[in-house]
């Protein structure tokens, strides 16, 4: 019998979806009605119950959302839903109809339903509770009014075959979500780095650019992402630089190979660019091993000092903010003077109170600690 059910095309399609859904979060929106519609039901609630009465609703069909003056009202309600309650009494991960759960006696007279199911044109409830993550109750609540019948034997059976595979769906989505979120999370802080940071493959493709990268690439003639690669000029850069990625590939391939790899590219009139060469070895799947990669570091010594991070982390006013910058930049007091149009006895007077802020004693110890202290200036 289940065997002939689970090819009901309307049951097998919302299976479908749901493992879709778990893969592609946006896909989630509309899941609920597409529950309802393959159950013959008006509506369609998926939510988490947690610790201290806490309800997480992941999902719900239109007709179940009220308004805000009324948010407050439906919150408290879902936290003493009663079907929920008495479900978990009757055992998890269980198949259960409101006939189950409560009496017609107690229906006629439970606010749950008097108040907030007839609010909600809600009678008829077929559903299960089911463990989730982090000791959650995850709810499943498929409804229909009261004059659309009891759900019958044939539902339950359907709603059987949906409920193993809207569990695992969750604790997929979950997982990917969770992934996702550290993904964020790693380019995020790629980004708020004052090293611009490339991955490349073998051949000097450029797959992933920092936003610090993207601004070298930009501000320097010497960098170019060329027919999608990274380039360098001269061209005997640039072959030094094949050479150089060429090795750290070998390396995360597993091969043995020099630790670490360096390059200056020099700028007229300028200090260089330092650039570094990293392997980024494989991670191994099931599904099949990525191909080993290469991290290209971009550091430009002369980047301009985030100056009002320095003045928050030291407590420098504006001026001794721009000195300071400056100095991390290591340059010297007549540079900066001529620079800032003001007095060499001025910028000296500054270092002073530089020097007491940040608890140094020498202008070197102070340049030091000031070109180590806070990121370059950026668009963050």
């Amino acid at each position: 019998m289940l065997s002939e059910e689970i090819l009901d095309p309307r049951v097998s399609g919302l299976i479908a979806h749901l493992y879709d859904a778990a893969v592609d979060d946006s896909l989630w929106a509309g899941t609920a009605t597409r529950i309802a519609e393959t159950l013959g039901s008006t509506s369609t609630v998926l939510k988490l119950h947690g610790d201290n009465a806490r309800v997480n609703l992941l999902e719900c069909t239109d007709n179940l959302m009220v308004p805000e003056r009324d948010q407050a009202w439906a919150d408290d309600w879902h936290r003493k839903d009663l079907w929920v309650e008495r479900s978990v009494a009757y055992g998890m991960q269980r198949i259960i109809t409101d006939e189950d759960l409560v009496t017609r006696e107690e229906q006629a007279r439970s606010g749950f339903y008097q108040e907030w199911l007839r609010h909600l044109d809600i009678h008829h409830m077929i559903g299960a509770v089911f463990p989730a993550a982090d000791g959650a109750i995850g709810v499943l609540g498929i409804h229909r009014p009261q004059g659309a019948g009891a759900y019958t034997r044939h539902e339950r059976r359907q709603a059987a075959l949906v409920l193993p595979h809207l569990e695992r769906a969750l604790r997929l989505g979950q997982r990917f979500a969770a992934v996702s979120h550290a993904h964020a999370a790693s380019l995020q802080a790629l980004d708020r780095l004052d090293t611009g940071v490339l991955m490349v493959d073998g051949a000097g493709r450029v797959i992933h650019a920092s936003d610090m990268a993207e601004r070298l690439l930009h501000e320097n003639s010497q960098l170019a992402v060329i027919h999608g690669r990274l380039a360098l000029r001269p061209p005997a850069l640039h072959d030094k630089l094949l050479g150089l990625v060429r090795g750290a590939l070998a390396t995360a391939r597993g091969s043995i190979a020099k630790p670490g790899a360096a390059l200056s590219i020099p700028r007229p009139h300028r200090m260089p660019l330092a650039l570094e060469i990293a392997p980024l070895r494989p991670s191994a799947s099931a599904f099949g091993e990525q191909r080993p990669c290469v991290l290209v570091f971009i550091r430009d010594p002369e980047a301009p000092i985030a100056v009002a991070r320095l003045r928050e982390l030291f407590g420098f006013t504006r001026t001794e903010g721009v000195v300071a910058a400056a100095l991390g930049r290591a340059t010297s007091l007549e540079d900066i003077a001529a620079g800032m149009g003001i007095g060499l006895a001025t910028v000296r007077s500054h270092l002073k109170r530089i020097l007491a802020k940040t608890g140094t004693h020498r202008q070197v110890e102070a340049a030091a600690l000031l070109a180590r202290s806070v990121s370059t200036a950026s668009n963050h």
